[in-house]
């Protein structure tokens, strides 16, 4: 990686917490030259605008936040533990991102201004649904779990509680609605496996 892409992924790995804690229009080009230490001509040498540093700075944290809930998924042995697995990891593993999930932040941000971001909140919902419905698929292939279960609609399920939950959480400033989605989703689970 040369000198100018290594800025360029300062810039971003900078600017991400303070877009996923103040959002888009609160987070100001003088924010990021502050934390970044760069003038204005040094941002815009790497990015065209504030908002193609902003859909790259949702990007990195999002990206960042898949890692830490998705990684080694393989290695568990069994579709509904390896469910149990994301959804444990969701309650118990907080965002590394200050501000919180960048997924929920971004979607409530975006959802009547900015496009690009709204895009970019809507591709990593897809990609996750998409990731939860394939490991649903394949425990219905291996008779794992019961073949007459809809993998759309247990993605949906799972994405929608832990995200409502976490957004109580963190309105309650405590963990117990997170706590309760995941003994609930723990009932999901068991329903879904072939006895």
């Amino acid at each position: 990686m040369n000198k100018g892409e290594l800025t360029r992924q300062r810039i971003i790995a900078e600017a991400a917490p303070l877009f996923n804690q103040r959002g888009y229009a609160g987070c100001s080009i003088q924010d990021v030259m502050d934390a970044t230490g760069l003038e204005k001509g040094g941002l815009y040498r790497h990015f065209t605008s504030k908002e193609e540093l902003a859909v790259e700075a949702l990007r990195y944290a999002l990206a960042n936040s898949t890692r830490i809930r998705m990684e080694n998924l393989e290695g568990i042995v069994g579709a509904v533990e390896r469910l149990r697995c994301v959804i444990k990891r969701f309650v118990e593993t907080p965002s590394t991102m200050p501000g919180g999930c960048p997924l929920m932040n971004a979607a409530i941000d975006c959802d009547d201004g900015n496009p690009m971001l709204r895009q970019v909140a809507l591709e990593a919902i897809q990609a996750w649904r998409g990731r939860l419905v394939r490991v649903v698929e394949e425990g219905i292939e291996r008779g794992e779990i019961r073949g007459e279960v809809e993998p759309r609609r247990i993605a949906n399920t799972i994405i929608a509680t832990l995200e409502g939950a976490l957004m109580v959480s963190r309105l309650e400033g405590n963990k117990v609605a997170q706590e309760d989605a995941r003994d609930s989703l723990e009932t999901v689970l068991e329903g879904l496996a072939v006895r």
